[in-house]
């Protein structure tokens, strides 16, 4: 197994650092807002690698953090005049339900910054005690001057540098490199420390929260490559100064997303979020459109590119249609050899997905001929490598007639509606939207209890 590591800049071999376990740390969500088709890609591509290296037979030991502090959820909680907990803890639940739409697995723990302040507060006491950071007029600071590889992931000279994304410009500092660890607050949320209230900086949360799950030295880091500087950076630089030894072998980046062709923001008015995709596309058809792409290469997101996401999806579901797939014997091929080929080579997602289109072509001939043993022989090696990748796994035929399939919650924000409609006598819009999550494949029964739904 390679993997492209961004810290050696080549394709290193996987080797655990114990027997056949890897642990694992992703960069999660700022938990302020709506989950964005950008986190889809980077956290679908996670996904996809951890359910490879676990068809391996790898036991993984995944861990994805929730950022639930920050300088941008406490200005949300300000706008929206609610608690900055209320916030999280509502935002936190709307990841949850996109990323399951997305048939995303749930990571082994998903540690957040706010329940993990005492190990973050012993992290930073730690590097004060080495001479790896100092106490300024307020906050306290990580010294980039005391690392002497800082600046080895990114390959950036520590005078060309400056103070990281939401690292507020200090006098006290003695470089402007160098980054908050603590952050002296006396509004919001903040916690007591020896320096005082306040709260911590974001890479420092990591750093703790990574080292507490898997230990001072572990196998894969990774996030989006929007990250590798500063939080990155950052991160390697006051972990190995505080325990003296390497803190990821292996830094993984994902490539960024673009909206045809350009950045998406909110001003550019192409801002799309996880729930707006899915009223357009079947979970699936977003998920192998998100994952039909290299996990390192940009990709641009367009409907051209989510229609064509859909034909090729119809044609593997049309490949095994009508195959008997029960208590049939897999019989591995060549097929096989050269999907796993290239999913061991930095998990070549769009040559392992060009395999199976391979495989999809032979079903067909194989059908054509009358010969139903080999195609379903094929058809259910076909479905137990696609498995690996999260998709294929239903029923052609409810796959075909399902559409776009709401979640619960949305579900529950129709019948909500349709109360308050009928709440006050508007029986137009009741039946509008009855209508509706029926054209959705939602039927509704009213009973004495409420209102009960079921897919259809």
């Amino acid at each position: 197994m390679k993997i492209f590591n961004t810290l050696s800049g080549n394709k290193d071999t996987l080797v655990p650092l114990k027997d056949n376990l890897i642990k694992m740390y992703i960069c999660g969500m700022t938990v302020y807002d709506d989950t964005h088709i950008g986190h889809a890609r980077t956290f679908l591509s996670f996904d996809v690698i951890v359910r490879y290296l676990r068809s391996l037979d790898y036991e993984v030991h995944y861990i994805r953090n929730i950022t639930d502090v920050d300088d941008k959820i406490l200005e949300r909680s300000k706008e929206l005049g609610i608690g900055p907990m209320e916030l999280t803890d509502k935002y936190i639940d709307s990841m949850n339900d996109d990323f399951s739409a997305l048939n995303m697995i749930k990571p082994d723990s998903e540690p957040r910054a706010t329940h993990n302040i005492e190990s973050i507060i012993k992290l930073i006491q730690k590097l004060i005690d080495k001479g790896h950071a100092y106490v300024g007029e307020s906050d306290v600071y990580f010294s980039t001057e005391s690392y002497s590889e800082y600046g080895k992931l990114s390959r950036r000279r520590l005078e060309d540098m400056l103070a990281g994304a939401r690292v507020e410009v200090d006098s006290s500092k003695r470089n402007p490199a160098d980054f908050v660890l603590w952050k002296k607050d006396t509004e919001g949320l903040k916690w007591g420390s020896p320096w005082g209230e306040g709260r911590p900086g974001w890479h420092v949360e990591c750093s703790a929260m990574s080292m507490d799950a898997l230990g001072e030295t572990f196998d894969i880091h990774g996030g989006g490559a929007d990250l590798k500087f500063p939080h990155h950076e950052n991160e390697i630089a006051q972990s190995e100064c505080a325990t003296g030894k390497e803190f990821a072998r292996i830094w993984m980046h994902t490539g960024p997303l673009r909206i045809d062709k350009e950045k998406m923001s909110k001003s550019l008015k192409n801002f799309i979020t996880i729930k707006d995709a899915l009223e357009k596309n079947s979970s699936e058809i977003l998920r192998f459109f998100l994952i039909s792409s290299h996990y390192r290469s940009p990709l641009n997101y367009s409907e051209e590119g989510l229609l064509e996401a859909k034909n090729s999806l119809d044609r593997l579901y049309n490949s095994i249609k009508d195959v008997q797939l029960h208590d049939v014997l897999v019989v591995e091929t060549e097929f096989s050899k050269r999907f796993h080929k290239a999913m061991q080579d930095d998990f070549n997602s769009p040559s392992a997905i060009s395999v199976l289109f391979e495989m999809a072509r032979q079903i067909n001939t194989f059908k054509k001929e009358k010969d139903l043993e080999k195609a379903a022989q094929l058809s259910k090696e076909l479905v137990n490598l696609s498995d690996s990748l999260g998709i294929l796994q239903d029923n052609p035929q409810e796959y075909f007639t399902s559409g776009v399939r709401l979640s619960d919650q949305e579900i529950e924000e129709y019948i909500e509606k349709r109360e308050q409609a009928r709440a006050d006598k508007d029986f137009q819009l009741s039946d509008k939207i009855c209508d509706e999550l029926l054209e959705k494949g939602i039927a509704l029964e009213d009973s004495n209890s409420g209102t009960i739904w079921k897919r259809v």
